[in-house]
């Protein structure tokens, strides 16, 4: 699964400033009911319940949030740069910067667990997290997320 496959170009936040993780989540709700048409307030809830169970910081300043809905079609992400570093309660306790909102279809199963391995493993490329921290064009990140694509596809 290519994150090609997840992003669109409309789905990149550059530069999103935020002082809380709460207002951070808020702010991707409401991208994300641009994006899909679903009640910004509808995401909000489904992914603050699965933040409840456990932050969705995997360290190294990155988070990937996410949830299933019912009323959602096909697996959409959506990723924001953020400028300046916030708590996320994140595993290692460092601010978050890097940011990937991952929405599924309710039934989507092994398919929404194949995307949120396929984040994690690109998003662990260090050479690929410096790029991202480096730029603030939204058109580079989608290139820089997508170049990878190409160079690790197997």
């Amino acid at each position: 699964m290519a994150l090609a496959d997840l992003l669109q170009q409309d789905a990149i936040i550059p530069a999103l400033k935020v002082n809380s993780k709460k207002q951070l989540l808020q702010e991707l709700a409401a991208k994300a009911a641009k994006l899909t048409g679903i009640a910004e307030r509808e995401i909000f809830d489904v992914i603050l319940q699965r933040e409840r169970l456990g932050s969705t910081g995997v360290g190294n300043g990155i988070a990937i949030p996410h949830g299933k809905l019912n009323s959602i079609s096909s697996i959409k992400g959506i990723f924001a740069r953020l400028e300046t570093p916030i708590d996320f309660e994140a595993l290692d306790e460092q601010p978050v910067d890097l940011v990937f909102l991952l929405l599924a279809p309710e039934g989507a199963g092994a398919d929404h667990l194949k995307a949120l391995s396929r984040i994690a493993r690109v998003l662990r490329d260090q050479d690929l997290v410096t790029k991202l921290r480096a730029s603030d064009s939204a058109t580079a990140l989608y290139t820089f997320l997508n170049e990878d694509q190409a160079s690790n596809a197997a």
